[in-house]
């Protein structure tokens, strides 16, 4: 495993575990399932875990499989608080300490705005005075780093990274995706501000696994996906929803291989390849909609 640096130094693996698709109710086979797929990912050098109070049992899960294992301290849990939910500090308060109960633990190492997609999101939080809220976790040590996720537009992402002293914050972001949402841009005007920028549907949904023109390197699509991503070396760790041992070593392998500013002319024209074949597709299957 690669890693690149967070804003204070620390080690951040290059590809993280999205635990968003871990299946069925988190008991059974299904949290064996997921127990390990998250020990063999901690196996491989995976130390940055994705979670949110808004996934079902997710940090219920993730929380149970560190407990159990007696890891808590080898990795890094990222969870959100659904901004969109709170109307109080109170609320807020009480939405954090079930956080921390759920994933039995007594601090979030990054802990996120969950879609705070404009200005105007922030505003309404400093109102009701979560801006000092946030300062008081932190200075108690119960949120290490403090960040935001974004589902808006370039334009508005820009007033909310200069909004507030962010230690990191996450984007969707791949190569069908290079000019909407933040998009490169963001990309590029968050690390120009020092903030690390964590990476969120590296394959849009799983569209970007389908319609793979022929390779004659045998990478796979997702692989190709990452390797877009991770040759960027403004991306700090792309976020994989995986669901099996298999799929958690393929990507960790894939993650081990790959350095920031390493694509050739030839591999950035297949990556162009694969940009026209999934689009010509979608414009296909969207004839007569």
């Amino acid at each position: 495993m690669q890693y690149r640096k967070d804003r204070k130094g620390n080690d951040i693996s290059l590809l993280g575990f999205g635990c968003m698709r871990f299946e069925g109710s988190g008991t059974g086979e299904y949290f064996q399932k997921a127990n390990d797929q998250v020990m063999e990912a901690i196996r491989q050098g995976i130390n940055y875990f994705d979670t949110a109070y808004v996934y079902k049992n997710n940090e219920k899960v993730l929380g149970r499989i560190l407990a159990e294992n007696n890891c808590r301290d080898q990795i890094y849990i990222a969870t959100k608080l659904p901004q969109y939910m709170v109307r109080s500090v109170a609320q807020a308060e009480k939405i954090f300490n079930q956080e921390l109960e759920l994933l039995q633990t007594d601090h979030i190492d990054y802990y996120l705005m969950h879609m705070l997609n404009d200005l105007a999101s922030w505003n309404r939080l400093k109102a009701m005075g979560l801006e000092d809220w946030i300062k008081e976790k932190m200075d108690s040590g119960k949120i290490r780093n403090i960040g935001f996720s974004y589902h808006g537009n370039t334009e508005n992402f820009k007033p909310v990274v200069d909004a507030f002293d962010w230690d990191f914050c996450q984007i969707q972001y791949n190569y069908l995706d290079e000019n909407s949402q933040a998009g490169r841009r963001g990309l590029h005007y968050a690390a120009e501000r020092g903030i690390p920028v964590m990476i969120m549907e590296p394959l849009r949904g799983g569209k970007l696994v389908n319609l793979l023109p022929e390779d004659p390197s045998g990478r796979s699509a997702a692989e190709w996906a990452f390797r877009w991503l991770w040759n960027q070396p403004e991306v700090t760790t792309v976020l994989s929803g995986m669901n099996s041992v298999e799929m958690v070593q393929e990507n960790c392998r894939a993650a081990s291989e790959t350095k920031a500013g390493s694509f050739t002319a030839e591999e950035e024209q297949f990556i162009d390849s694969l940009r026209d074949a999934i689009n010509h597709s979608m414009k296909v299957g969207c004839t007569g909609c």
